[in-house]
Formats: structure tokens, sequence, C-alpha cells
């Protein structure tokens, strides 16, 4: 298995710098490709415009790499909508998407209706929230999918630090300490239940790219566990080597306290327990052991899984009770 990631990181890695702009968009012409950009956006007033207007004046107006750019607010009560509308992005209201079916809160719900009101044969996902953003974060990650047909999921990848700012508080600009939910939580289940994932620097980076024919076969958890959920079922949809990342440099973003973090972390560990589920790799038989004529015998049986609700929620229960 180490081999196989080894191989990979070889194969499916890059560099913001091994694909500038002018080789992406003859190959975006060539192609006939179209790339739609959303940013999912919460209270973000503060930074979402900039990313807006660096996206719209360095990819496209001054190349045309990027032919659609969509907020999506999911309810903010600051001015996000209005701040990114008037950079230039088409906003559209998570509610306002698909209405006979009511949304749930969540990054990963927009992300999925995002797909209902965009176009691009590649979507790529950026959070809004990033400061001292690079056109590098839509560019680096959509390259791969321009120029080899092969690859269908690519990652950005990048340093995280947690104090970006050396007068700010803190040691100064630690860069590897900017990603706890991914080292305490994210990591270890990856490389204990899915090890050929084990090669991706920032699986829950919120910045990737795919092929809109692969993100609309698979399904979205609604919350934080997206990130997690789309990278796990794109190997097992797209296999290993369909999946890439790209070294953007640096990310720098706003941090959660411990109390959000927990919820995070419950549930990435939920969606990945799920996946664990679906794949039957949880295994529901025990297998003992009992001596025989010729050594140890295993003896194989089934565990009960199945359960049995609430006897309240029976309505012979509470009949039978007032009788």
């Amino acid at each position: 298995m180490l081999e196989e990631v080894e191989h990979w990181l070889t194969r499916r890695s890059w560099s913001v710098a091994d694909r500038p702009l002018d080789r992406l968009t003859v190959a975006k012409a060539a192609r006939g490709s179209t790339v739609s950009v959303v940013l999912p956006a919460l209270n973000e007033e503060e930074t979402v415009g900039e990313i807006v207007s660096v996206i719209r004046r360095e990819l496209m107006e001054r190349v045309r790499l990027v032919d659609e750019l969509v907020v999506v607010d999911s309810g903010s009560t600051d001015r996000t909508a209005a701040v990114a509308a008037a950079a230039g992005a088409r906003v559209e209201h998570r509610d306002a998407i698909l209405p006979r079916l009511p949304a749930l809160p969540g990054k990963g719900e927009v992300l999925w209706r995002s797909l209902l009101v965009t176009s691009g044969d590649i979507v790529c996902f950026v959070d809004a929230d990033l400061k001292r953003f690079s056109a590098d974060f839509v560019s680096g990650i959509v390259g791969p999918l321009l120029t080899d047909q092969d690859v269908q999921f690519v990652k950005a990848m990048y340093d995280r630090p947690l104090y970006p700012d050396p007068a700010g508080p803190g040691p100064g600009p630690d860069l590897g300490q900017g990603g706890r939910v991914t080292e305490l939580v994210a990591r270890p289940l990856l490389n204990l239940h899915w090890p050929r994932l084990a090669g991706f620097v920032q699986p829950l980076g919120g910045e990737y790219a795919a092929r809109r024919s692969l993100l609309e076969r698979l399904p979205f958890p609604v919350g934080y566990g997206v990130e997690l959920g789309l990278l796990v079922d794109a190997l097992h949809t797209a296999g290993l080597d369909a999946l890439g990342q790209v070294d953007v440099g640096v990310r720098i973003h706003r941090h959660q306290d411990e109390r959000a973090l927990g919820r995070m972390a419950a549930a990435i560990y939920r969606t990945a327990q799920l996946r664990l589920s679906r794949a039957h790799l949880v295994r529901p038989e025990l297998t003992q052991f009992e001596r025989g004529e010729s050594g140890f015998v295993p003896r194989t049986h089934a565990v009960d899984t199945e359960e049995r609700p609430p006897v309240r929620e029976i309505a012979e229960y509470p009949a039978g009770r007032a009788a």
C-alpha cells in the first residue's frame, strides 16, 4: 500500500507553476470545456468581495479561464450577498434553490444545491473566508482537469499557518498548526480505513475541483463531513489514479474555536462511520476459536445488528397502558 501511495504522489501531485495560464486557456479552448467557480458563503462580508474581485479580474477578464462565478449564500445576516454581487458574482440564495425541498443547515447542503444553478463541465469550490486570496487557488486545481482527461477530482494543498501575522498571538507563522481537525481526526481515519488516500496533504481543505460528471454521481453529506465524504466516495467511484492534488502555496483564513472544531470532528467521524458501513467494511461477524483434535478451529458467528425502536413509538404500547 505504501508503494502505491508513493507512486501516486509522484504522478498525481503537482505545483501550480507546472501549468501556466496560457497553457490552460489553450487546453480549455481545445477541449471546449467550461468552468464554474462556486463560493459557499455564510456571513463572509469581510472577505468574499476580494475573492470575487480577484477571480473576475485574473481569470475572467485578463484571461478567459472561468466562465461562471457564483456565490451561494446560505442564510447570511450580514452584507455578504450585496458585497459579492457588487464585486461581480452572481448570487444565489440557498433557500431559493429547489424550494420544494426544505434546506438543511450545513456547508455540504450548499455545495450540493450549487450543482443545480451552475452549468460548467468543471466545478471548482472555494471557501469564502480566505484572506490574501490568490487566483492560483482556482487555476491550480482546475489545471489538471483541463490538461489530463484521466483526472476527475483535484484538491488544493498548502500550508495553513495558525498565526499568519507574526505580531499576533502565539509563536508567529507556524505553518504546520492550522489543520487541527485534519491532523487529529481526518488523517488518522484515512490512514487506518482508506490508506490509499494517505497521500492527500489537505484532505479537508475547502478548495477542490471536479468534473461535473463525477460530482453528480456522489452523495453529499450536508454538513462539515462533506470534504471527507466526497474524497472517499470519489476514490471508490473513480479510482485513485483519477484523483490529484496541487500545491498552491499558503492558505490564510479564519480559524474556528475549540467547540466548533469539536462539532466538525464529530461530523467527520460520523461521515466516515457511515461510509464504512455502506462499504460493508464493518464486519457484522465474530470469529472465535475452539481447540480441536488438530489445533484451534475457527468458528464464525453472525453478530446481532438489528434494533427495535423505543417501545413508546409502537402504537399498541400507549393503548395497552391506557387499558
